[in-house]
């Protein structure tokens, strides 16, 4: 079973690999631009295999030196601002009415609503900023920070810095590795299967927990 699994994440980084660096040899910069925003936009393509590439291909490929990977932190730090404000003004145009009326057929109460204002009115400068440091949460905490109507400015500012830090880590990475820049993937690889099985279990909990509030708040209002 593990193996089945780890293939067909193999399987799928591979075609993603293939996708990324054919969008390099077609558009170059102007591509990793593009490809962090789509990121950004809760589309599974991750910076984890397009800051690296982007280090190796664009930068030391090209015979560019090290101060270039400031240029690619910033195209990339861009891209994902601009995915991250479309999917903020997705959940600012929604809005709480809107998920109130249809949330619980995607599992959001009313608890969950209150607990989100109530977290980016304490936290929301930092988590924000910190998000955009780890794995799979940077790509999802835009929607619920329009849902809060975060000031938009303020979530600029802290996506960039966060979005910024994260491409520079992973392009030097690819840079410094040079064309075996995929070993920093391999590196990472070992933690896959632990984030899907913990994923899968948290999934399961929070559909259980949110199956209970989200009807629960319809029933009441019925």
């Amino acid at each position: 079973m593990i193996e089945a699994v780890q293939s067909l994440i193999d399987a799928i980084e591979a075609g993603l690999l293939d996708f990324i660096d054919g969008t390099y040899d077609v558009i170059g910069w102007p591509g990793l631009v593009v490809m962090m925003a789509i990121e950004s936009a809760a589309i599974p393509l991750p910076s984890e295999l397009i800051m690296p590439l982007a280090g190796w291909k664009l930068v030391k490929d090209e015979g560019l030196g090290e101060e270039w990977l400031f240029v690619a932190a910033f195209m990339g730090g861009l891209g994902n601002t601009l995915g991250s404000l479309i999917a903020y003004y997705v959940g600012a145009w929604g809005g709480r009415p809107l998920v109130l009326k249809y949330g619980k057929y995607v599992l959001i109460s009313r608890h969950d609503l209150d607990l989100a204002d109530r977290f980016f009115d304490r936290w929301g400068n930092g988590a924000i900023f910190l998000s955009r440091l780890l794995p799979v949460v940077r790509t999802f905490i835009s929607v619920p920070a329009g849902i809060s109507r975060m000031p938009v400015v303020q979530f600029t500012v802290y996506t960039f810095a966060g979005a910024f830090i994260w491409s520079l880590g992973l392009a030097w990475g690819g840079f410094a590795l040079g064309e075996n820049w995929e070993d920093l993937r391999d590196w990472m690889r070992p933690a896959d299967i632990p984030i899907v099985a913990v994923s899968l279990i948290l999934v399961g909990w929070y559909v259980y927990i949110h199956v209970k509030r989200a009807w629960g708040d319809s029933a009441e209002e019925a």
